[in-house]
């Protein structure tokens, strides 16, 4: 899933798809110790998906934006004085 749609998700939705893809790599990584599949590509998907995921659902709780425009950066930058 790419990012910009994981960022159109709402919260609940969010989480729904962060379970779903957490059970498809315990589910993957069990299949690949069975020696049933050879899936370290899908794998690594996973694995960075729910990373996205999570930062996305953190950001939210925080307040954070995930893309601040550079007049927001500059303003921050001078408050810090």
């Amino acid at each position: 899933m790419e990012l910009q749609k994981i960022r159109n998700l709402s919260d609940e939705e969010l989480k729904h798809q962060e379970k779903t893809s957490a059970e498809q790599l315990f589910r993957l990584r069990f299949q690949v110790a069975l020696g049933q599949n050879d899936g370290v590509k899908k794998i690594r998907q996973l694995r960075k998906e729910i990373a996205q995921i999570k930062t996305v659902a953190r950001e939210r709780e925080l307040g954070i934006r995930g893309e601040t425009s550079p007049a927001a950066a500059t303003e921050t930058k001078k408050g810090a004085r």
